[in-house]
């Protein structure tokens, strides 16, 4: 593909795959290496995957919306070394929870709470993958990190094979399995994650997501994979517009600080900041102390 490629691809990551594996696939689809995700997935994960393509890989340590949406399968009964179902079991004994104990339990989850990194996870400490410690057999202190639960609710739950499914809203870094692995300790049983499907990522949610064959069949058929990206402005669709005008789009692309006046801006907000001819040049932040229109990333 000879023609400059910029924007947003919402991939629907196969069960076997790293997220690295999905970008690794694309730039052979794509023949275009400047590539980044939002929103890490094991590789017994499905769902939503945003991947950023050229200019737009530098809106992904900036994305305003970090809510996560997840469908979890899971059994209680169960308890192995990487908190799902791939991991070598480490404990089971029969269980018999009923359905009504289980989602009063649940519910104490919902809202902010702490939650301490499995071991096997790709947080950094001491310049190292806990994932790579895991393997070697290790287990290091961790600390809990604060997360939020907006709601968790669960659609599934049959009292004689223990298992079940259940809907997850959370904040980026909330590590479903741990979840699980939480709530089956709190149960007394037990409990590991046996499958799950990221619904919504950052704005993107499953519907809008196409599978690997389709982009490279896309791609293959000379139709171009435009047609499917979205702008890279879509993942701040959350800020306000300001259009400049023409004299102060020049302004801006040359680095002039703008003054609020001239822009119509409100202190203490970020927008989304477009040319005179609409196109999309980057974010911008109101600040109210210097009276400066402050660049916060350029995407032209």
């Amino acid at each position: 593909m000879n023609k400059e490629l910029n924007g947003i691809i919402v991939i629907n990551k196969p069960k076997g795959f790293t997220s690295f594996d999905v970008i690794a696939k694309l730039r052979g689809i794509l023949k275009i290496k400047r590539l980044g995700h939002a929103g890490t997935l094991d590789p017994m994960a499905t769902g939503v995957l945003p991947v950023f393509v050229g200019k737009a890989t530098k809106a992904c340590n900036i994305l305003p919306n970090n809510e996560k949406s997840y469908k979890a399968g899971f059994k209680l009964g169960l308890k192995t070394d990487t908190q799902d179902i791939t991991g070598n079991v480490i404990f089971e004994e029969k269980s018999n929870i009923t359905k009504e104990r289980l989602i009063s339990k649940v519910k104490l989850f919902s809202g902010e709470t702490e939650q301490l990194p499995p071991m096997y996870s790709a947080v950094s400490v001491g310049g190292k993958r806990l994932y790579e410690l895991a393997r070697e057999g290790r287990e290091i202190e961790r600390r809990p990190r604060k997360i939020y639960i907006e709601s968790i609710d669960v659609t599934e739950f049959d009292e004689v094979s223990q298992s079940g499914a259940m809907k997850i809203r959370c904040s980026k870094g909330t590590y479903v399995r741990t979840i699980i692995n939480d709530l089956g300790e709190m149960l007394g049983t037990g409990g590991v994650l046996t499958s799950l499907e990221r619904t919504y990522s950052s704005g993107y949610d499953i519907s809008q997501s196409h599978t690997l064959d389709e982009i490279e069949l896309l791609a293959e058929s000379g139709e171009g994979i435009e047609c499917i990206m979205y702008s890279i402005d879509s993942a701040f669709e959350q800020y306000d517009k300001i259009v400049l005008s023409n004299k102060h789009t020049k302004l801006y692309k040359n680095g002039v600080k703008l003054r609020l006046e001239q822009v119509f801006a409100k202190g203490g907000n970020t927008y989304r900041v477009y040319g005179d001819d609409n196109s999309f040049l980057g974010l911008a932040f109101a600040d109210n102390k210097s009276n400066e229109f402050r660049i916060k990333k350029n995407f032209f």
